[in-house]
C-alpha cells in the first residue's frame, strides 16, 4: 500500500496546538502534518459509531502490543506486568521524579535536551544539575568526566536521559550507554531513559534500549515511550512505562494513581493497539518520506544558507540548525521569523543555555510545505547576513 505523505491538509480551525497561529507557517512544536495509519483511523471510526463511551479497562490486548513491538522492532523481552500504561510521558516522568527523590534531592539533565525536562525538575522539590553534551563541529558527545563528577554527589538520585535525543538528533551507541550506565550504577543514580522517539531512528543507526545492556542496567532504570511521535498520536494522549525494577513500578504507580492518571480513554487504547499492530509498513514509508527531507533540507541549506550547519540527523524528525554565524541569539533570530517572515520555528535557548545560537525546524510535513519554510528562513537569513 502506498501512502501519500505530500497530500497538504488543512489543520487550522481544528483547535491544533501546532497551527494556532493564523497566517503562520508552524514548523515547530513536536506533531506532524500527515495522516495516521488508515487502520488506525478505520478503528476509531469504528469505535466512534458504537456511540457509548463509557470507562475502559485497558485490556490484554494493550500490553500485549507493546510487548510484541519492542520484540519485534528492537529485540527487547518485555513482560507485561513490566509495564503501565498512562495518559502521556511527562506525566508519567513526573510521577517517577515524585517517587524516586525526596526534597532537596538533585537531578542531571544533559542539556540541550527536551525543554520539559527543565520543566518537570523546576515543578518538583529537587534541584537541576546540568551535565552539558559536548559540542565539536557539528556532532553531540556526551561530557563523561563531567557525568562522573556530578554523579558522585550522593544528593543526585536520578539522570533523565533523552534516548535518541531531543533536539540534537543522536542515537547513542551502545558503549555510550554502557558507560552512561556504569556511572549511574556506581553512583546509585537511577536512569529515567525518556525513548519516545526509539522507532524514528534512520536506517544507518539501530535504538539500543538502555534497558537492554544488562540485567543491572535494567533494574537501575525505567523506560518511557508511546507509539504518539511514531503514528501522530499525540492528541489521543497514549503512554505508557516499563521497568524490570519492581519497586520502583509500585512507587511510580502509586504516584499515578494518587494523581488519577492510570485510566487511559476508549480512542487511546484502540490507537495504540492497532498502530503497533497495522503500522509498521507504514512507518517505513514514513522514515523514507523524512529521510528525503532531511536530504532536500541540507542540499537547500548547503547553496542557499551556506553559514548555517546542520547536524547531522540520526533520529526524530526535529533537524538541529547551528545558527552561530549569525551572531544573535535564538530568539531573536525566531522573534524575527515569525515577524517578517510569519515561520515559527522553536529557538535553542528553549533547550537549555547551551542551546542558544541554535534552532529546532520540524521536517515532518509535506515537501511542499518544507520548501516554503526555508524559503522563508532563507529570507531572514539575507536580512540578518547582509545587514
Amino acid at each position: 500500500m502506498e501512502y501519500n505523505f505530500d497530500e497538504l491538509i488543512d489543520r487550522t480551525n481544528t483547535g491544533s496546538v501546532k497551527w494556532s497561529k493564523p497566517d503562520v507557517l508552524p514548523m515547530w512544536v513536536a506533531d506532524m502534518d500527515f495522516k495516521t495509519v488508515p487502520e488506525v483511523t478505520e478503528a476509531l471510526t469504528r469505535r466512534a459509531s458504537h456511540g457509548i463511551f463509557g470507562y475502559c479497562e485497558t485490556p490484554p490486548s494493550f500490553y500485549d502490543a507493546i510487548t510484541n513491538w519492542w520484540k519485534k522492532r528492537h529485540a527487547l523481552q518485555v513482560e507485561n506486568d513490566w509495564i503501565i500504561a498512562t495518559p502521556g510521558v511527562m506525566p508519567a516522568l513526573a510521577a517517577a521524579v515524585e517517587a524516586l527523590t525526596s526534597k532537596g534531592d538533585k537531578i542531571i539533565v544533559q542539556p540541550p535536551v527536551y525543554n520539559h525536562f527543565f520543566l518537570t525538575v523546576k515543578q518538583s522539590h529537587c534541584e537541576l544539575v546540568e551535565n552539558n553534551l559536548l559540542y565539536d563541529n557539528g556532532n553531540y558527545q556526551i561530557d563523561f568526566e563531567d557525568l562522573e563528577q556530578k554523579a558522585a554527589d550522593p544528593a543526585v538520585k536520578l539522570l533523565l536521559f533523552s534516548n535518541p535525543h531531543n533536539p540534537a538528533g543522536r542515537v547513542w551507541t551502545k558503549e555510550e550507554l554502557q558507560q552512561i550506565g556504569e556511572i549511574c550504577i556506581r553512583h546509585g543514580v537511577v536512569v529515567l531513559s525518556d525513548e519516545i522517539h526509539s522507532d524514528l531512528v534512520y536506517d544507518d543507526f539501530t535504538h539500543v534500549p538502555f534497558t537492554s545492556l544488562g540485567e543491572a542496567y535494567a533494574r537501575n532504570s525505567i523506560t518511557f515511550s508511546s507509539p504518539s511521535k511514531t503514528f501522530n498520536l499525540a492528541g489521543l494522549q497514549v503512554a505508557y512505562f516499563f521497568t524490570e525494577n519492581e519497586a520502583f513500578r509500585k512507587r511510580v504507580k502509586e504516584i499515578l494513581t494518587k494523581w488519577e492518571m492510570t485510566m487511559l480513554n476508549i480512542f487511546a487504547i484502540d490507537s495504540l493497539i492497532v498502530s503497533y499492530e497495522k503500522g509498521e509498513h507504514w512507518l517505513e514509508s514514513l522514515k523514507r518520506y523524512l529521510h528525503e527531507n532531511y536530504c532536500y533540507l541540507t542540499d537547500f541549506c548547503h547553496v542557499h544558507l551556506p553559514e548555517l550547519k546542520v547536524i547531522p540527523l540520526q533520529s526524530t524528525y526535529l533537524v538541529w540548525l547551528d545558527c552561530t554565524a549569525l551572531g544573535l541569539p535564538s530568539s531573536t533570530i525566531t522573534d524575527r521569523l515569525l515577524e517578517h517572515e510569519h515561520l515559527w520555528l522553536n529557538p535553542g535557548i528553549k533547550f537549555g543555555q547551551a542551546g542558544d545560537q541554535f534552532l529546532r525546524m520540524n521536517i515532518a510535513c509535506p515537501r511542499e510545505l518544507l520548501k516554503e519554510g526555508l524559503k522563508r528562513l532563507e529570507k531572514e537569513y539575507k536580512r540578518i547576513w547582509n545587514k
